[in-house]
Order: C-alpha cells, then sequence, then structure tokens
C-alpha cells in the first residue's frame, strides 16, 4: 500500500468528515476483508455516535472513487479491501467464510500464457478458489 486511504481520499478531493476518517482509519488497520456490518462494529468502537449508514455510505463513496475494492464470494456478503494493494489471489474457506490471500509464481505466469496463447495481452485478472480444509488422519 502506497499511501493510506484518508491520504488517497484527499487526493481524490473527497471531504473527510471526522466519522469517515474513523471508517478510513479502520479500513487502513483491517488485515482481513471485513464487510460493511463488521467495519461499523470496529468504527462504532472508535466513535459510539457513527451510523451503520453513515458507514454504508463512506464505503460507497470510496468504492466510487477506486480507494476500495468490492470482493464478493458467493456467501452474500460485500467484502471490502483496499484497491491500492499489490496483486494476490483468494482461497476461501467454504466451512468458515475466511479469505485467505496467496500469490503464486507459477499459477501467475500460467495464466499469462494462456492469455497469450488465446491472443491476448493480460491487463488484469482475479483469481477466488473455494474449498473445505483436508481432513487429516493420525497417519497423514
Amino acid at each position: 500500500m502506497n499511501k493510506n486511504i484518508i491520504k488517497r481520499c484527499e487526493q481524490n478531493g473527497l471531504r473527510m468528515t471526522e466519522q469517515r476518517r474513523i471508517v478510513a482509519q479502520v479500513l487502513d488497520t483491517s488485515d482481513d476483508h471485513p464487510d460493511v456490518e463488521e467495519l461499523y462494529a470496529r468504527a462504532s468502537r472508535l466513535d459510539p455516535k457513527i451510523s451503520i449508514a453513515t458507514v454504508y455510505r463512506a464505503v460507497k463513496l470510496f468504492e466510487e472513487s477506486g480507494i476500495l475494492e468490492k470482493l464478493e464470494f458467493g456467501d452474500g456478503r460485500a467484502r471490502y479491501e483496499d484497491a491500492d494493494r499489490d496483486h494476490h489471489d483468494h482461497l476461501i474457506d467454504m466451512q468458515t467464510g475466511k479469505v485467505i490471500e496467496f500469490i503464486d509464481p507459477e499459477i501467475e505466469a500460467l495464466q499469462e500464457k494462456i492469455a497469450k496463447r488465446l491472443g491476448y495481452d493480460l491487463k488484469d485478472h482475479r483469481l477466488e478458489l473455494f474449498g473445505v480444509p483436508i481432513k487429516r488422519t493420525k497417519d497423514d
């Protein structure tokens, strides 16, 4: 992440109210992929007067401004992460909803190779894997 979310919002000309600053601060310190309800819970610990509607509006504004990226993993919850993060892919645990970020050079190279073979210059991509933990036995 090059700059924090508050600085990028200001550079994009967004009016940063105190409550928007709190939402941005919560996002900046998140190392997971929170949905709006989780963002609200965290923000309300910093400012008990903040409303969930304010969090929804802030997230929508940040997303529309290209500050946040909206992620949908098929569980009906929109989750968010900083749009200025280094590229990575996601593995979603279908039992718990936990999202694991990973980078695999072999996968990246294979995607480039496939795009070239099909006559395309790959500009962007998103890989989301969905799985359940492998049950291990004592012998494994």
